[in-house]
């Protein structure tokens, strides 16, 4: 009994190094068998967003189905800072941590100086700390084709702009849309609107109705959760919009024409299939246009162009494209 006592411990010990020495040279050949984590800081509105934050869930999601990423979320917290939440997603030794748009930007850059082993990412706007990869998106293309499908669709020969907040980035859309406007007609109206604020749907409601007042008969609002209540009060006032960031068609089915699409779930999830395959990201900064499918319009709904639109605005596309 003794003997067989010794040969058992004997093969168990001979087992453990075997499957120690696996693990190992699991490792050193890439990592596969571990599991890789993402972690991400939503957006300011958060989950619900309808927009920017609900996107780039559905990418992690789709990440985890598809290639067996894990990942976790915070959402901003009481205090209005993004901070305690981009720590404990370091905490959980996520491999990489995503910051979503650019009011996450500096917390994110103050956080990312501590940890210069981290490898983090910003979405909608760019960095340059050396640890940090910015994605961005050509939203002027997207927009520009937005403007050009407005002044093709009104009627009163003025439209509308909502943005969410007076910066560089929502200007970015507005400029756009302003430009493809009056390629199409020179004397086109454009009102424009800031909300102050991307969580306020009631507030978006209200600019739409004014700007319906004022004749306008296509709005495009590029503010977040602001924005779907422009969507639906352009519906109870009869008038065209265009949604922004997601297909957001089914807010508001008798109104929205198309949507602006920044296609975050695809940025997110091109991102996690990088470390899938890499055990790391590029490096730098990535801006995606319509070329790398990360802007472009939601298909057409509602309204009929006729052969004429239809040539004009794939000529649009394909002078943004060169």
């Amino acid at each position: 009994m003794k003997k067989i006592k010794i040969v058992f411990i004997a093969l168990f010990a001979a087992l453990s190094v075997l499957l120690i020495s696996g693990c190992n040279q699991q490792k050193a050949a890439g990592g596969e068998g571990e599991q890789l984590k993402i972690g991400i800081m939503l957006s300011d509105v958060g989950l619900g967003d309808q927009s920017f934050s609900d996107s780039a869930f559905a990418g992690l999601t789709k990440a985890r189905d598809e290639l067996g990423v894990m990942f976790d979320y915070r959402e901003l917290d009481e205090s209005g800072s993004y901070e305690p939440g981009l720590r404990e997603l370091i905490e959980e030794e996520n491999d990489i941590i995503i910051g979503l748009g650019y009011m996450v930007q500096e917390e994110l850059e103050e956080v990312a100086k501590e940890y210069p082993d981290q490898q983090f990412v910003l979405i909608d706007a760019v960095s340059g700390v050396k640890n940090i990869t910015s994605v961005t998106f050509k939203a002027d293309q997207g927009s520009y084709l937005a403007g050009v499908l407005a002044a093709m669709a009104s009627e009163s020969n003025t439209i509308g702009f909502i943005g969410g907040e007076n910066n560089e980035t929502i200007n970015q859309f507005m400029n756009a849309y302003k430009d493809g406007a009056r390629s199409v007609s020179d004397d086109i109206n454009v009102l424009v609107e800031y909300a102050g604020d991307f969580g306020d749907d009631q507030l978006g409601a209200e600019l739409a109705e004014d700007m319906a007042d004022k004749e306008a008969d296509v709005i495009f609002a590029a503010a977040g959760f602001t924005g779907t209540g422009a969507l639906k009060a352009a519906q109870e006032q009869g008038i065209y919009a265009i949604g922004v960031d997601s297909d957001q068609y089914f807010y508001a089915e008798e109104a929205v024409i198309t949507s602006v699409l920044k296609n975050v779930d695809s940025a997110v999830f091109e991102l996690a299939s990088q470390l899938k395959e890499d055990q790391q990201i590029q490096q730098g900064q990535l801006e995606l246009g319509i070329d790398e499918k990360g802007v472009g319009l939601a298909p057409m709904r509602i309204i009929q162009l006729s052969d004429q639109e239809k040539e004009l605005l794939e000529t649009a596309k394909q002078q943004l494209m060169q």
